[in-house]
């Protein structure tokens, strides 16, 4: 059961989306959906473009709506776009989406909003579709404060550290099983410069809560440091946060790619496939593209626990997921579709369709049963799994948080305040000013934070 907050949110919000932690996004495109809402045999899904989204809309036809006679109108945008219209729709109950994705961060304010169906009463009445299978800090990642289900994952990710493992060998460097991050920061030192071009290290730079401030904050866990104490008290200001931030910041102008300052997931994605850096801590999610067929890497890498210091643990947990808009006229149907969308006979079709690489995983324990799977994945699929069932959403640090969150803070704010934070941070990388006077401005917006929830 989540840890609830000291005070319920905003009956409204929009939800702003600043980066993204998974697979870069294709162009958008919209199929059908028209602006009255679903009924009859129809649901209508909105959902982000990223490629296993697309696959899944192709999927759907010939395969859901053939077996369950329910049709399935996709309206499908990117990222920042779809968050928008989301929450437009749900937070005005327009009704018009019967089923949208979220991920772990929104699907919670959600639920306190009561935007949200519950889903227990229909994982009950559907055995088949096996909640026990489900990851368990994927389940608590999309339970609310009441203790109920409400959202399916579609896929996970944590995050671990990923390395050149003909690079390491040829300078006689040794990733440790467990690395601490002053030892990532000794090896890439020794690994910077171990070919032409190549740095020892990619860390993220680019400004968005969901870009820079994803790994940092996971940094920041593991040194000991919070956004907000338990009694809501901004703590940007404080030693173990200061400290972590430096050291990222050091470490990344000192051995970190090139442009760091304007680099993302998508470009740390394409150093490392291209050779550029020797190693990458990032999204689990990224081992898929770095060992598909094809990929100059494929093969040359290997895969370690997010780095840590004062935490057994410190990788991030985050999915895209299924939640159904309370004001859905169709929620039996569109529960078909979430369990159908996220069951493990959906993976199965994947798998035989378009490879099992391609399988939306990260969510289910029987996925890293399946002998294809594990065969395909063989590189990565374990360390993914025991990173992501290592997570603790609620308590991801050394001291007691006010909400839950790894990467974030689960609160509505979040998503402004990390942008802007991120933005004085990536301001020091690119060596505009320093890390003391990115914090102390970062303070200041987040005591505005602290003063709207303390005492609440």
């Amino acid at each position: 059961m989540r840890t609830p907050s000291r005070r319920r949110p905003r009956a409204t919000l929009a939800l702003a989306a600043a980066g993204t932690l998974l697979t870069p996004l294709l162009s958008g495109c919209w199929t059908g959906a028209g602006g009255a809402g679903s009924g009859g045999d129809s649901i209508n899904v909105l959902m982000v473009n990223n490629p296993q989204m697309v696959e899944l809309q192709k999927l759907t036809a010939a395969h859901f709506t053939k077996e369950t006679g329910v049709e399935v109108n996709f309206t499908v945008l990117p990222e920042n776009d779809v968050r928008d219209k989301i929450s437009q729709d749900f937070a005005n109950q327009a009704g018009q989406y019967d089923v949208a994705t979220l991920s772990n961060y929104e699907i919670p304010i959600y639920a306190r909003n009561g935007w949200l169906r519950p889903m227990d009463a229909y994982v009950a009445k559907d055995p088949s579709y096996d909640e026990k299978d489900v990851l368990a800090p994927m389940r608590q990642s999309l339970t609310g404060d009441d203790g109920r289900l409400y959202g399916q994952p579609f896929y996970g990710e944590s995050s671990f550290l990923m390395y050149r493992k003909d690079v390491f060998a040829a300078k006689g460097l040794t990733m440790p099983a467990h690395p601490t991050w002053r030892q990532v920061a000794d090896l890439a030192a020794k690994a910077d410069g171990a070919r032409p071009g190549m740095r020892g290290i990619c860390l993220r730079g680019l400004p968005g809560w969901g870009e820079l401030m994803a790994p940092l904050t996971t940094v920041v866990n593991t040194f000991g440091g919070t956004w907000f104490d338990k009694g809501w008290k901004a703590r940007l200001d404080s030693p173990a946060f200061r400290e972590a931030t430096k050291f990222y910041v050091d470490l990344v102008r000192a051995h970190g790619e090139s442009g760091a300052a304007q680099s993302g997931f998508a470009e740390c994605l394409n150093d490392m496939t291209q050779g550029k850096v020797a190693m990458w801590y990032d999204a689990t999610s990224a081992a898929g593209s770095l060992e598909a067929e094809g990929s100059p890497v494929r093969g040359r890498l290997g895969y370690a626990p997010a780095p840590v210091e004062r935490t057994a643990s410190s990788g991030w947990l985050y999915t895209w997921a299924w939640g159904i808009q309370q004001a859905s006229r169709n929620p039996d149907k569109a529960w078909k579709f979430v369990s159908w969308a996220s069951g493990k006979e959906y993976e199965q079709l994947v798998g035989e369709t378009s490879g099992w690489p391609n399988v939306p995983a990260g969510k289910r324990a029987s996925t890293y049963e399946n002998a294809d799977y594990r065969r395909s994945s063989a590189a990565f699929q374990e360390m993914t799994r025991q990173a992501i069932e290592s997570t603790r959403p609620d308590d991801p640090g050394v001291q007691p948080r006010p909400a839950p969150g790894i990467q974030f803070v689960d609160i509505p704010e979040f998503t402004d305040l990390g942008t802007r934070v991120s933005q004085e941070i990536s301001a020091a990388i690119a060596g505009r000013q320093s890390v003391d006077a990115a914090l102390d401005r970062s303070q200041q917006l987040a005591e505005k934070i602290s003063k709207e929830y303390e005492g609440r």
